[in-house]
């Protein structure tokens, strides 16, 4: 399929300084958690500790800006963390972060030592196009309760990443459904970063080329794009 990101009116005035940066990647090699995958990993969790100082995630002025953008569309961000605090938080732990598969070890490293919200999607599984929109209420979320599929639907007003098919992922960078998730049969994917001020553009970027770097050598002759902030 032919990528296609929007941005809706609605969100832009809601957070006037939303950018997102997106990495194409098509020829993966998706396989399990690795050592390379795991050392991205230590990495990632190491620079983010020297980044805080002993300071709690929450209180980097990016993840400030992100629980602001959360208050404003109705979210409770002590609650419900954007991704890249919950990772942060995680890192910071004692049981550290979790081993998932080479792909999503790799954006989730990118997320911590730069903590930013960075999400991956196979790109077979879109259904048409991806817009970031404030949701009506209605669209469908398919997720699991207890082990068993089923489907939620976001509140109004809510700001929700989704397809034609439905929401892709609830409170903007907040939880990701299944439907499109990166599994070990993943081939060609969807890396999203977001950011909002004060991080800039180039700080931004760098965590895209890093991501594509790592991407290169996690899977040798995959071909990456990574496409110009929006």
């Amino acid at each position: 399929m032919t990528l296609s990101l929007t941005v809706s009116d609605e969100v832009r005035t809601l957070a006037p300084g939303f950018t997102h940066l997106a990495v194409e990647a098509r020829g993966l090699v998706n396989r399990p958690s690795n050592e390379a995958s795991s050392a991205l990993l230590d990495e990632a969790a190491a620079r983010l500790a020297e980044r805080l100082g002993g300071r709690a995630p929450q209180d980097d002025p990016h993840i400030a800006a992100w629980r602001a953008a959360y208050t404003a569309f109705g979210a409770k961000p002590s609650r419900t963390r954007n991704s890249a605090e919950a990772l942060a938080r995680r890192a910071l732990a004692d049981g550290g972060l979790p081993r998932i598969n080479v792909l999503v070890d790799a954006y989730n490293a990118i997320s911590v030592a730069h903590l930013i919200p960075v999400g991956g999607e196979d790109l077979d599984l879109i259904q048409g196009g991806m817009r970031l929109i404030r949701a009506s209420g209605d669209e469908p979320f398919i997720t699991f309760a207890q082990g068993a599929e089923t489907v939620e639907h976001p509140d109004a007003g809510e700001v929700v990443w989704r397809d034609d098919e439905g929401v892709t992922c609830r409170r903007w960078n907040w939880r990701q459904g299944p439907r499109t998730g990166l599994t070990e049969q993943s081939v060609n994917a969807l890396f999203l970063l977001e950011s909002l001020p004060p991080m800039t553009t180039a700080e931004l970027e760098a965590a895209g080329a890093e991501l594509a770097e790592a991407l290169e050598k996690l899977c040798p002759g995959a071909r990456i794009t990574v496409h110009p902030p929006q």
